[in-house]
């Protein structure tokens, strides 16, 4: 039981920390754009309750309380709505800013308005996250690829390679189609392996105490969690350390983009949100 708790917490924070890389989402664009301003203070909150959202979503996708997801379901679209109006909100706020390098370390300007928003910093990361339905199908069809590959590997999962198979069998039949075809697309991405294609694969067949399951999959959400902030911080420092090293202009330009992009973040989840109303009236 040991071995398998410390395969998955190394597998959880392997997936946390590789699945933040791409600097396309909005947390990545948060936190970009106020390391760029010198507010690592910021950054870490933000980054710690972007996580702690991470957390809740894969916790629940592992440990099979998807059937959550049926009373979920019907109130994606509102989710969506909100979630649209805080990005295109924070998107107008970062495109509206202004960054002043010469005072950008001046502890005036650390003290009042700025720790107030610092105090807000988790709750907005929180919310982005926690605003965002398609994080939760997503760490559902991550993590059946990463356990799956690990099992396949011949390493013990603790039944989770199991569990998270059941828990997105669950999900195909409330969506249909949709999520079942990235179900199987993920298990033939995982056949595509020559080391994979063994004939004899062990495979975990142990049975477990459902203590057990709850144990394993805190640990596992845990540690992704633990990966995003590890891979965030890192980002949020390294930006911090050298932005002085770019033209102010540059920086000015590429955190206006930022906020558009943002902006069109929420658009689109705005757009969804619209057609998801629109379907269910029919």
């Amino acid at each position: 039981m040991i071995e398998s708790i410390i395969t998955m917490s190394i597998a959880g924070f392997l997936t946390g920390f590789i699945f933040s890389m791409p600097i396309a989402g909005p947390v990545s664009i948060m936190i970009t754009s106020n390391a760029l301003k010198g507010r690592q203070r910021y950054c870490n909150l933000f980054n710690i309750g972007a996580s702690f959202a991470d957390f809740i979503y894969v916790f629940i996708a592992v440990f099979g309380l998807t059937r959550l997801y049926t009373f979920y379901k019907p109130i994606i679209p509102y989710i969506f709505s909100f979630g649209s109006l805080l990005l295109v909100f924070l998107g107008y706020k970062i495109f509206m800013t202004r960054i002043d390098m010469e005072h950008l370390e001046d502890k005036i300007h650390l003290s009042g308005k700025l720790k107030k928003k610092e105090r807000g910093a988790f709750y907005t990361g929180f919310m982005i996250n926690f605003l965002n339905p398609t994080l939760f199908i997503g760490w559902l069809t991550s993590s059946l690829l990463v356990i799956s590959f690990i099992a396949a590997l011949g390493f013990h999962t603790g039944g989770l390679a199991l569990k998270v198979d059941e828990n997105a069998k669950v999900i195909s039949k409330i969506e249909g189609k949709k999520i079942e075809s990235k179900h199987d697309s993920a298990i033939k991405k995982l056949d595509d392996f020559q080391l994979l294609k063994i004939k004899d694969r062990r495979v975990d067949q142990t049975v477990f105490p459902p203590s057990f399951h709850l144990t394993i999959s805190l640990f596992y959400a845990f540690f992704i969690a633990a990966g995003s902030i590890v891979w965030f911080y890192i980002l949020a420092r390294m930006i911090v350390r050298h932005r002085k090293r770019i033209n102010i202009k540059i920086i000015s330009g590429f955190v206006k983009s930022l906020g558009v992009f943002l902006c069109f973040i929420g658009i689109y989840f705005g757009y969804q949100a619209v057609i998801m109303f629109i379907n269910m009236r029919y």
